[in-house]
């Protein structure tokens, strides 16, 4: 499998590799119950990488515990996310998606208690930790 097959990939494949809970939040813009996410509280080093093509997110250095129920971060790696107005469920937020196989991660705030004021609230089921080599 080549590092592009996203690309091409059906509904029904990107089920098949994410099952159910990631699909939702993935492909459907679900997001999962807070305080649920296995990384909620990773303290490990290495790299936060999309649970559905494999791109960098986030470094592991830029997590902090922002207390809001989902693993969070004050800044991503260049160029990784994208962002957009989302104005669903009767408010305007900024939702980041994974800027190369358009999966829903989560939305960035402008709260963050860090120099970047930034706090990227992330679902733990749209990415996958990978430890420093």
């Amino acid at each position: 499998m080549s590092e592009d097959d996203w690309k091409n990939k059906t509904e029904q494949e990107w089920r098949e590799q994410l099952g159910s809970e990631a699909y939702s939040v993935l492909r459907e813009k679900g997001t999962e119950r807070p305080f649920s996410g296995k990384y909620l509280s990773c303290d490990k080093d290495g790299v936060y990488r999309c649970a559905g093509c494999g791109q960098k997110l986030f470094e592991a250095t830029h997590q902090f515990d922002a207390h809001c129920g989902w693993p969070s971060f004050d800044k991503a790696i260049s160029g990784a996310v994208n962002y957009v107005e989302d104005s669903t469920h009767g408010m305007v937020r900024t939702e980041i998606i994974c800027s190369r196989c358009g999966g829903h991660l989560g939305h960035v705030f402008d709260d963050g208690p860090t120099e970047t004021g930034q706090r990227y609230c992330v679902n733990s089921l749209s990415m996958r930790h990978e430890d420093d080599e």
